[in-house]
């Protein structure tokens, strides 16, 4: 599986109903699993966004699928980055020319 690097800030909506984001994050591994995808950690963090979260999904499709069915909810605006391993990176280097 893919692992995804899900960065979140809260819409309006998000920050008045603040006090559920807990549960909200639960459902949201709820969700993730009905696309085959893991929610492997949460974080809520200071800076530029609110929330960070770590999910491996099978493929691109289910990780898009999930991250739009988050947006639709509008709790938060989110950014997605593909994440690689080491182990990834290492053999992506020996693909190079």
């Amino acid at each position: 599986m893919a692992t995804y690097v899900v960065l979140g800030d809260f819409t309006e909506q998000g920050i008045k109903n603040v006090k559920k984001t807990a549960i909200r994050a639960e459902e949201f591994r709820q969700m993730a699993i009905k696309h085959g995808a893991v929610l492997k950690e949460t974080f809520w963090t200071l800076g530029a966004y609110d929330i960070v979260q770590i999910v491996e999904a099978p493929d691109e499709m289910a990780m898009t699928a999930l991250s739009l069915s988050l947006g639709a909810l509008g709790f938060a605006r989110t950014q997605t980055l593909r994440a690689f391993s080491e182990t990834e990176m290492k053999s992506i280097l020996t693909r190079m020319a």
